[in-house]
């Protein structure tokens, strides 16, 4: 028996989907890759912006057509979609078979087995959704990992749908973590990258509480070999104690992932961010001065009701003091469902994409210039692919997967080929706008 299963979003996703695939092999079902020979195929979805819900719709008729053109029997579509949507979306999506909400993801097998009634909407309230253990997962890499610390929301942005799509914090127990890394370590994982919504926020909800820089203490001293980065973190919940527990550990990235939305106080009250643009600054000096070397990666939001063309020129001359090693930009997706779709001043579309292209050009002039500054720099580079003998694509620990640029090896003639997985000492000899280029040593 056969089974196909797309996932969309971000890299939370990608751990529910790893877990229903856990649960699918264990009741004695084999994964493809290819939805044609799939009989049950499986989309777990997204809905967080305007641009991922039509991902999502337009990902399911695409896979929908396997049950004309292939052997799939049964669509099951699962994740936020369903949930935001609630049973409307039943209606109007009838080639799906069962909807299962960010609740339901524990039913995957019962789905798949057909003991769920046809059309069935599964959204059990996203504050019960289930830490899931650790020996349930099926993952697609092998030397790369996203392990869950904590799951939902307790935060009230009013961009935001995500606590109502996935409930309240609720953080795993430091034991339940530590073992799975240990697993995956054992494994064969070079490199764990913590996620959550709020992952400088794990630990406070908890019976015992628990801190981030605790649980980064005990995940540096399992493997001294083995990456740990956090990802997700936001700037009112990280603490000086997170940083120095970084710049105390060599194996824990020197990467800050810190989304601060905006910089013009204004724009910042009516997001439901509570902090200015100088505790920003102080913040990332303060990073900085402790981790030398240290990546910086934010996201922003632009067109954001109510954004005037001070307010963007504010954001962007913070742009130009920070100069981000990383950044991305978002133009705001306005919905119903949104609190912020009742505030006063929307800014169009048109204004919001100049805005938006605007800080980009910026930010790649930056990022050039950042990255020339680590020409000549040994750094360790986990090799993940191999497009032509003697060339490979890698990352340093300054670079997350899938969200920024890649580290490009050239292995000199004669010398013995790099295997996918392995941390290699590359000398930077290049760099691009995004990207490095180096020679193994």
């Amino acid at each position: 028996m056969q089974i196909y299963i797309e996932s969309l979003g971000c890299a939370r996703n990608q751990v529910d989907s790893e877990t229903m695939a856990g649960q699918l092999r264990l009741a004695g079902w084999h994964l493809t890759e290819d939805p044609a020979e799939a009989e049950v195929i499986v989309v777990n979805t997204c809905s967080f912006v305007e641009s991922a819900i039509n991902e999502s719709i337009d990902t399911i008729l695409e896979l929908a057509r396997f049950k004309e053109d292939g052997h799939c029997r049964q669509l099951i579509v699962a994740g936020c979609l369903p949930e935001r949507f609630r049973d409307a979306i039943a209606d109007s999506l009838p080639e799906v078979d069962q909807f299962l909400g960010t609740g339901a993801f524990g039913r995957i097998v019962d789905a798949v087995e057909d003991t769920l009634p046809r059309g069935a909407c599964l959204l059990p309230d996203p504050d019960l959704i289930p830490i899931h253990s650790a020996a349930t997962r099926q993952r697609q890499q092998t030397h790369t990992a996203y392990l869950k610390i904590a799951e939902g929301c307790s935060r009230h942005c009013t961009y935001c749908i995500i606590p109502r799509l996935r409930g309240q914090q609720k953080s795993r127990p430091m034991h339940l973590i530590i073992e799975e890394a240990r697993q995956l370590i054992e494994a064969g994982v070079k490199e764990i990258n913590l996620v959550a919504q709020d992952t400088t926020g794990y630990g406070h909800d908890l019976a015992e509480p628990a801190t981030l820089a605790d649980l980064l203490e005990r995940l540096a001293g399992l493997e001294e070999q083995t990456w740990i980065r956090f990802l997700y973190g936001h700037p009112e919940s990280i603490t000086d104690g997170v940083i120095d527990t970084v710049a105390a550990h060599p194996n824990l990235c020197a990467y800050f992932d810190l989304p601060v939305q905006h910089a013009a106080e204004s724009v910042l009250k009516k997001m439901g961010r509570h902090y200015d643009s100088k505790q920003l600054l102080d913040l990332f000096a303060r990073i900085r001065s402790r981790v030398p070397g240290a990546a910086i990666r934010t996201t922003l939001i632009v067109g954001f009701p109510g954004e005037t063309d001070a307010d963007f020129k504010q954001l962007m001359d913070f742009v130009e003091t920070v100069r981000f090693d990383h950044l991305g930009v978002f133009v705001y997706s306005d919905a119903e469902d949104l609190p912020s779709h009742a505030l006063p001043g929307h800014v169009s579309k048109q204004t919001a994409q100049q805005r938006h292209d605007a800080i980009m050009a910026r930010q790649l002039d930056i990022s050039e210039d950042n990255l020339a500054a680590l020409c000549g720099n040994a750094l360790p580079v986990l090799i993940e692919h191999s497009p032509e003998p003697g060339l490979y694509e890698g990352r340093t620990m300054l670079q997350a997967p899938e969200v920024d640029g890649l580290t490009y090896v050239r292995q000199p003639p004669g010398a013995p080929e790099l295997a996918i997985g392995q941390i290699v000492p590359v000398t930077i000899v290049e760099t691009l706008e995004y990207d490095l280029i180096g020679e193994a040593k």
